[in-house]
């Protein structure tokens, strides 16, 4: 492989610097959710011991053999739905960086160099990515574990409890993590090969409408997979009147359902968007704004799908268990008794935390790819600053466009964790009878509960996100002087 395929995308004073791509803008943020993932995975493993631990020291509880399993079961799923979320969030910033890179991958192209071994040295800076947020994160969870062990222990004075925390089952979730940030590099760098010289002339190219709906096989394994994962879900909701195992299959249903919606996000967002974008007013900024988001229905369906994830997921534990809750006082009365109402409060109230950390990592993603669409747009931006637009009317404009995509994906995501939560709860509990007393079993028809806090501070974190996420792009967008811009 050549000395320049190695060093695409970077200027030529850091192009003889080792690593010198690792500062590239949105490096730092994979890493960060490469860490995050693996910190959480590290975390669950000991927290899962530590209470397998604290169960075998108990002398009326014993070596709870079910519970452990149970609580086995919980920590793989939780870790698999973080790495998840982190994994199409690390797909989506590749991409991201890719379509960036455009200019220097096919001047790279000219001089003789191939889009395979391209593409390869991509998912190699993807696998070091992995490898060192999965190595921070396990150092950094580590430490939290043993805090938090030692912490429990003196608070709880359970001294005849011992856990060591340092064991080499932590390094599964590191090397879980590793692995599928590489995939995830692999998978966001597919655009490379489409890569022609002629786009050297060019700046960043992110694929139009025209193109994405040419994108035919990709469009159609979309469909198929939401098609496949709607029928399963379906599946799970109806064997769950007999069976409460019901739920694993609806529980599929969902993940396939979702990565269908997941890479078909070009074909579900951009009609959201615009219908948000005509609540947002007909002023210049607004409307520039507005098409921004869809004149490249990929760069802002990236940006969307990882908050729609973190609502998701959120609400979908929110509505689920605030159902299964509606449905056990039905059954005991109309009322649950206090103490049993406070335990599922609190393990609502921790599953809703466990589940909020990949929400964190979606939205670490959103700040980091609105970045990078600002940093790549320099020249356009410069453009409206020449054309006469003043550095607050840029500013807003930004601002407008995560809003427009943040509401769209707020309102996508309330919608699909509603569905899938009620599905969840009604596959579960759907053989559950109603009457205990009754001779004869009739199925149990779940309603959706929406519990009104969770869903108000859902939507108050994402006011907040949006934020957030728009402080340093404006701030970027009139950084630089509109003649610079135009020059780069």
């Amino acid at each position: 492989m050549s000395t320049a395929t190695a060093d695409i995308g970077m200027p030529r004073a850091a192009a003889a610097v080792p690593l010198a791509w690792l500062r590239e803008r949105g490096m730092g943020a994979s890493v960060l959710v490469a860490a995050l993932s693996s910190a959480f995975g590290v975390v669950l493993i000991s927290a899962t011991g530590f209470i397998a631990a604290m169960l075998s020291a108990d002398p009326y509880i014993g070596d709870s053999e079910t519970l452990a399993a149970v609580l086995s079961i919980m920590t793989v799923l939780l870790v698999g739905v973080a790495v998840y979320v982190a994994s199409i969030v690390t797909a989506n910033t590749f991409a991201t960086v890719v379509a960036g890179r455009t200019r220097q991958i096919a001047l790279l192209r000219l001089i003789g160099a191939s889009a395979r071994a391209q593409r390869g040295e991509v998912a190699r800076q993807g696998l070091l990515v992995g490898v060192v947020g999965a190595f921070l994160g396990l150092i950094a969870g580590t430490i939290l574990a043993a805090v938090g062990v030692w912490l429990t222990i003196e608070l709880l004075d359970l001294q005849g409890v011992s856990y060591a925390v340092v064991q080499p089952a932590l390094l599964i979730p590191a090397a879980v993590v590793a692995l599928t940030t590489w995939a995830a590099a692999w998978a966001g760098s597919r655009r490379v090969l489409s890569v022609t010289p002629l786009q050297a002339l060019g700046g960043s190219v992110e694929a139009s409408r025209e193109t994405l709906v040419r994108r035919s096989a990709r469009n159609a394994a979309a469909i198929a997979l939401f098609a496949i994962g709607g029928g399963l879900l379906a599946l799970g909701i109806f064997a769950g009147l007999f069976t409460p195992l019901g739920v694993l299959v609806a529980f599929m249903g969902g993940i396939l359902s979702f990565t269908g919606l997941a890479l078909g996000a070009t074909i579900v967002m951009p009609p959201v968007l615009r219908l948000v974008g005509r609540a947002f007013g007909t002023s210049a900024p607004a409307r520039l704004a507005a098409e921004n988001a869809l004149r490249y229905p990929e760069r802002s369906s990236r940006m969307a799908i990882g908050v729609v994830m973190g609502v998701t997921l959120v609400t979908m534990f929110a509505v689920a268990l605030e159902s299964v809750k509606a449905v056990l006082a039905k059954a005991a009365g109309g009322e649950l008794p206090g103490e049993m109402a406070a335990v599922i409060d609190s393990f609502s109230a921790i599953m809703i935390g466990l589940v909020a950390v990949s929400a964190v990592i979606a939205g670490v993603g959103l700040v980091n790819l609105l970045t990078l669409g600002v940093v790549q747009r320099r020249r356009e931006l410069g453009l409206l600053r020449a054309l006469g637009l003043a550095n607050a009317q840029v500013r807003r404009v930004v601002l407008l466009e995560a809003a427009h995509i943040t509401i769209a994906a707020l309102a996508t995501g309330l919608v699909l964790g509603i569905a899938y939560g009620w599905a969840g709860a009604q596959s579960l509990l759907g053989s559950v009878p109603m009457d205990p007393t009754a001779t004869t079993h009739s199925p149990t028809f779940v309603w959706p509960a929406v519990p009104f806090w969770p869903v108000v501070v859902v939507v108050i974190a994402t006011a907040v996100l949006t934020l957030v996420a728009a402080v340093v792009p404006t701030r970027l967008a009139t950084r630089v002087a509109p003649v610079e811009a135009l020059a780069e």
